[in-house]
């Protein structure tokens, strides 16, 4: 078990890092940060020479790979980091120096427990990719087809598990502070991140989260998911299908071959509502560079590490919000978020919606060029602190994808308006999952089900389960002693030692006495 001692060594080392980039200074002026943590990062920042201008992400490109993927997670988090830490975490690019491909080849053949070229005909020793996790080189398979493999980093999956122990037991100090450190839930946060990224440390789950992905977009025209050869993909290394194109990204290139840059604008925003509301399961990376454009304007997306998922009643809830705030009915976006125990009950509805009528007028019917994502996201978050709205660690993902969706859309077509582009998507998916004939099939088949289990239901009257809203149950979360518990606890022991010790002296004292006198 890791002590108190490293964790905080851990802590300020990277608390140090920190400083060096000038990333201290938003926690130590934000006045709701707990006056324990502010002290801390005095400590860090000591005698360190800060930069004028904050650079987030070079500080956490600093301390290392598992930093790299909490930096990204953060970016979803501009109520807990900061508006500005949040806009340039956004930009914090995954890449490290590669491993030498010896050390590649040694994992492959150890995962397999067979020569590399009974696997693959050619394999490029030159990585055409190397991130936090893992790097990708391109190859020709032993039956001829061109292909990306995708390699775990030696040892990575130890480090990532060391450190998101500390971020653990920070994170559990931190809510323990009460206030708003309580509020944000940054413990529920951490377990997200854990769980994003041992999915990411398993390259099995994403290979099959790539293949379900596959199946959900299967009849959206020009959105295409490569394929996985599964003959030649473990935990540790995957292999699939070799993508030609053009990154989305290049502006300049996609022009040069013709294609219609608002089409694909529009394409990319109507996928990503496709895998968020109709499937409830989106590709939760999809900034610029796991995004190409295919010769016939296909797009194709890479990368299947994170994923998000949304069950169906939080999609319908999600599908209602989108659209009232797009057709301007306040009142319908706030009463969704009571039914939804986004907001607790005490909260007056008429003044919730007034609230997102704030937020929401401003950006009615003007392009996303002349909108501010980050005043409409810092708005919203004043908003969720006035009303006493916990974080939903559910959403964070959405959030996250949202804003990425939003930049490449308007990196590629600055006239866009997304609330154009969702809205017939969001009514027609309203009108098929929630008009009268969706709301009886799902009346008669939740009926249906519930006779059947009514036995079990008879047999369980005693028990009380409150309602779940639109939050999914919170993950069970590891237990981790707090400081102050633990000296509580030791000096409860005090008095106990010392009436040991008292009655062995005393018991030694009269042993003695009776060898003397005896």
């Amino acid at each position: 078990m890791t002590t108190d001692a490293v964790h905080i060594t851990r802590l300020l080392r990277w608390g140090r890092t920190l400083a060096r980039h000038g990333a201290l200074r938003g926690i130590e002026r934000d006045p709701n940060t707990p006056p324990q943590v502010r002290r801390l990062t005095r400590i860090a920042r000591f005698a360190a020479s800060q930069p004028r201008q904050p650079d987030y992400a070079g500080a956490f490109r600093a301390i290392g790979p598992a930093a790299i993927k909490l930096g990204q997670t953060l970016a979803t988090r501009p109520d807990l980091v900061g508006e500005d830490a949040a806009r340039n975490l956004l930009a914090l690019q995954d890449s490290l120096p590669p491993v030498p491909f010896t050390e590649i080849r040694q994992a492959i053949e150890a995962s397999f427990a067979a020569p590399l070229d009974t696997l693959y005909a050619e394999i490029d020793a030159q990585p055409i990719g190397a991130a936090s996790i893992a790097q990708v080189h391109r190859a020709v398979t032993t039956s001829g087809e061109q292909v990306a493999v995708k390699v775990l980093r030696p040892g990575i999956r130890e480090k990532f598990a060391r450190d998101i122990e500390t971020y653990e037991w920070a994170a559990a100090h931190l809510e323990a502070l009460g206030g708003e450190a309580s509020r944000l839930r940054p413990r529920l946060t951490i377990a997200n991140f854990k769980r994003w990224t041992n999915n990411e440390l398993d390259l099995r789950r994403e290979a099959a989260a790539a293949s379900e992905l596959a199946e959900a977009m299967e009849s959206v025209a020009g959105y295409r998911v490569p394929r996985i050869d599964w003959d030649r993909s473990n935990g540790r290394v995957m292999t699939v299908e070799w993508i030609d194109g053009i990154k989305i990204s290049d502006r300049a290139a996609l022009i040069d071959a013709g294609h219609d840059l608002t089409d694909i604008a529009r394409r990319l925003v109507l996928g990503f509502l496709t895998q968020a509301i109709s499937a409830g399961f989106f590709h939760a990376d999809m900034h610029q560079g796991n995004l190409f454009v295919q010769a016939d304007g296909t797009i194709v997306a890479i990368d299947f590490g994170i994923m998000g998922r949304i069950d169906r009643r939080a999609r319908a809830w999600l599908a209602e919000i989108l659209y009232g705030l797009t057709t301007g009915n306040y009142r319908r976006v706030a009463e969704i978020h009571f039914e939804a125990g986004y907001v607790p009950s005490h909260h007056s509805v008429a003044e919730f919606a007034t609230a997102l009528r704030a937020v929401g007028e401003p950006m009615r019917g003007k392009p996303v060029s002349e909108l501010s994502v980050g005043q409409m996201l810092d708005s919203l978050f004043a908003i969720t602190r006035d009303f006493d709205m916990q974080t939903q660690p559910h959403l964070l993902l959405l959030q996250k994808t949202m804003v990425m969706v939003e930049g490449i859309a308007t990196q590629l077509d600055p006239t866009i308006n997304l609330w154009d582009v969702a809205a017939p998507f969001v009514r027609g998916w309203i009108r098929d999952e929630l008009g009268p004939e969706a709301a009886l099939a799902d009346r008669i088949r939740e009926d249906t089900q519930t006779l059947l289990r009514l036995p079990q239901l008879l047999r369980r009257l005693e028990e009380q389960y409150p309602p779940r809203g639109g939050a999914p149950e919170p993950p069970p979360l590891p237990h981790v002693e707090l400081m102050w518990e633990r000296r509580a606890r030791q000096e409860r022991r005090w008095p106990g030692y010392l009436l040991a010790a008292l009655a062995g002296g005393g018991a030694v004292a009269a042993a003695m006495a009776a060898g003397l006198f005896g």
